[in-house]
């Protein structure tokens, strides 16, 4: 594919087949053991980027580093924020999310709310879309799945923040997300877009030229929206991005049964009046064959307690308003509605995390489950005390954003005093649940 083939600039997603719904991936989900066809030319050079150290500053950090294969692409040490920069020694403000089925995350927006039967059609993925996607070439210009960026604009009734990458929604494609972390100062730690293309330029420059034409090293801009598109390409179709093999999997294909207490934590899961997970994690298939992804891909404010082994938060005055910065700054970020707004993460492979939350507060299931029932119930075993001794409720938000956290939703819609919606042996059926979704199961056969 030449350059002149499309257009060019950190806006292109460039990413094949993410309009999939009508392309007959019902009948491709049934047959989810057919043999995944050979990377093309340009996701193997996505894939040797995604683990070459020496495009970071310190020449020892990769993409790997923090989106460990073995772990689904989550960070393999149970550090709340990850080190980099250009001695390793820079702290993050928040854990790296994993990068496994993120290529149906659907364009930044403001809109209405999401039904579960709406989320799922506007985000499909297919389980077989390593199969799908592989046989699609011709890559699609603009934003995910094609949809276009909502300005921002006053929030109407009903309307909520949905889509984007990062915890904070700041970018709109995997082309961009993957090129964000090679400038962070605290991850890859690149002094800038130059000193990343002279990099490129030199290491892989006739890869380059062979797969995108002989001028795309002319052009700095080009050549590092190649370089995304590489990666973003290699997210589409290893399928080990998205394998669809998890105990849950193969009980929606009715090949399994579940164990009581598994059985027991889904319908927990799925009770409005309980758990109320499946409000935002959606966990049924669609009517196409579709598996779930685990998440609405909206935003809440959760008013988790302030994790202290965050370095930035010795400083009382930091704080991490998600949607709102310090990591984005653009309009929306200057809407108080979205201030303490994080992304919905996908459930899959979350046993598989070490730690929980946006930062990473909680190390435990078990602890990030009883967060939710005990959050208002008795918020003195969450949050810390105050000088005076009264507890210190909500205590990563500034008192003028704190009408923004969820109140409303069960189970957050309990008040001081009353029962948890989830006991104790509840939360362990929960948790027994949701390492059901952990991919590789029919390898493993536990």
């Amino acid at each position: 594919m030449k350059p002149t083939d499309r257009k060019s600039g950190l806006t292109i997603l460039a990413l094949a087949g993410l309009c999939l719904a009508g392309a007959g991936l019902g009948a491709l989900a049934q047959d989810y053991q057919t043999p995944n066809p050979p990377l093309s030319a340009v996701a193997k050079l996505g894939k040797t980027l995604f683990f070459d150290q020496s495009l970071s500053g310190s020449g020892t950090m990769s993409c790997a580093s923090c989106h460990d294969p073995a772990r689904h692409y989550n960070p393999a040490n149970g550090l709340a924020v990850q080190l980099g920069g250009p001695h390793l020694d820079q702290p993050g403000i928040r854990p790296p999310p994993s990068l496994a089925y993120k290529m149906a995350t659907p364009a930044f927006s403001i809109g209405p709310e999401n039904s579960a039967e709406e989320a799922a059609e506007a985000a499909p993925m297919a389980e077989a879309s390593g199969v799908a996607l592989a046989n699609q070439t011709t890559p699609t210009a603009g934003p995910v799945a094609g949809q276009p960026v909502v300005k921002a604009e006053a929030a109407a009734e009903n309307a909520v923040p949905q889509g984007g990458m990062f915890w904070d929604g700041r970018v709109d494609s995997l082309e961009e997300q993957a090129l964000g972390p090679l400038l962070s100062p605290f991850e890859m730690a690149n002094t800038n877009e130059a000193d990343v293309y002279q990099k490129i330029k030199k290491a892989y420059g006739p890869q380059l030229e062979a797969l995108f034409g002989a001028t795309v090293l002319q052009d700095q801009a080009m050549t590092l929206s190649e370089v995304g598109f590489a990666l973003a390409r290699y997210q589409v179709e290893a399928p080990e991005f998205h394998p669809y093999s998890s105990k849950y999997d193969a009980y929606l294909r009715g090949q399994v049964q579940l164990s009581d207490a598994e059985a027991r934590g889904l319908k927990l899961f799925d009770d409005p009046k309980k758990g109320n997970c499946a409000s935002c994690h959606l966990d049924k298939m669609t009517g196409d064959g579709q598996m779930p992804n685990f998440t609405d891909y909206e935003y809440e404010a959760l008013g988790v307690p302030r994790n202290p082994a965050i370095p930035a938060n010795a400083d009382p005055k930091f704080y991490d308003l998600g949607i709102c910065g310090p990591l984005r700054q653009d309009d929306f970020a200057k809407q108080p509605q979205n201030c303490g707004l994080f992304k919905t993460p996908t459930l899959r492979n979350v046993a598989e995390r070490s730690v929980y939350f946006h930062n990473g507060v909680y190390k435990t299931l078990e602890d990030a489950t009883r967060f939710y029932v005990a959050r208002d119930t008795d918020p003195a075993s969450i949050y810390p005390k105050k000088p005076d001794g009264t507890v210190d409720k909500f205590n990563d938000l500034p008192e003028s954003y704190k009408g923004n956290i969820d109140v409303i939703d069960a189970p957050m819609d309990r008040k001081l005093g009353q029962p948890p919606a989830l006991n104790e042996a509840e939360i362990k059926d929960v948790v027994a649940f949701l390492k059901t979704l952990t991919d590789g199961w029919d390898v493993k056969k536990p």
